[in-house]
This record gives structure tokens, C-alpha cells and sequence, in this order.
């Protein structure tokens, strides 16, 4: 019966499929920070969506607005729905000025965790502020 002796001279039958043992350790580490980076970035993206979401529908309500008043959220909740977000809320005050909210859906999230839409709110309509004389 010959010996397997490693570089050192030491018997390694001890450590044999111990390389196989930490590859797939660091397979799992970097599937699971793969996992993690990929979850961030969809609720980033969300987000991302939420926000052109509602300042689109905010602005087409506040035009709306200046020739159909009661025409302005349908107005908001359908651009908003074109770029992707669903209408949540939304405010027409007397002065011309919609306040809407939107909430986009995040499309990938690690293991079910966290929220699974991004909210987002805009106003738009005539500055509030006087002109300087």
C-alpha cells in the first residue's frame, strides 16, 4: 500500500473533497449576494417607475385640468398607467393643483421579503407663488 504524502510531506487523505466542500461554499456566497444585488435593483427600478409615473400624471392631470376639471384624475390615472404605475390617489383643488399618488410593482424580490410596490406622490399646477412686481 503506497502513501499519498501532500507538498509538505504530510499524509492528505484527511483533506480529500475538501476543495469541492469550499467551491460550493463560495457558489452559495455569491449566488445569494447576486440574489440580494438583484432584489435592490428591481426595488430601485420600481421606484424609478413610481416617480416618472406620478410626475406624468400629475402633469397631464394639471392640463387636463385647464379644460375639464372633473376630467383631470381620469386624465392622471391613465398617463400613469401608460408609464407603468396604477393611480392610488389624487386631489384636485379648486386652484388648479393635482396632487396624485402612484405605486409601481416591484418585479423581483429575494424570498418574498419587503414591500412589493414602490409608492410615489407629485403635485403640478399653478405656482402658488405671487410674481415679482
Amino acid at each position: 500500500m503506497t502513501r499519498r504524502l501532500g507538498a509538505g510531506g504530510e499524509d492528505s487523505r484527511g483533506e480529500r473533497g475538501s476543495g469541492t466542500v469550499l467551491a460550493v461554499g463560495v457558489v452559495a456566497v455569491v449566488l445569494t449576494i447576486t440574489l440580494a444585488v438583484l432584489a435592490v435593483v428591481s426595488a430601485v427600478n420600481a421606484g424609478h417607475h413610481a416617480r416618472a409615473a406620478a410626475d406624468l400624471g400629475a402633469l397631464a392631470g394639471a392640463m387636463r385640468y385647464q379644460t375639464d376639471p372633473g376630467g383631470a384624475c381620469g386624465e392622471a390615472s391613465r398617463v400613469a398607467a401608460l408609464n407603468g404605475g396604477a393611480l392610488e390617489g389624487c386631489v384636485a383643488s379648486p386652484d388648479g393643483r393635482i396632487e396624485v399618488t402612484v405605486t409601481s410593482r416591484v418585479a423581483w424580490r429575494v424570498w418574498g421579503l419587503g414591500r412589493g410596490e414602490a409608492t410615489a406622490r407629485a403635485v403640478a399646477g399653478p405656482d402658488d407663488t405671487e410674481a415679482p412686481p
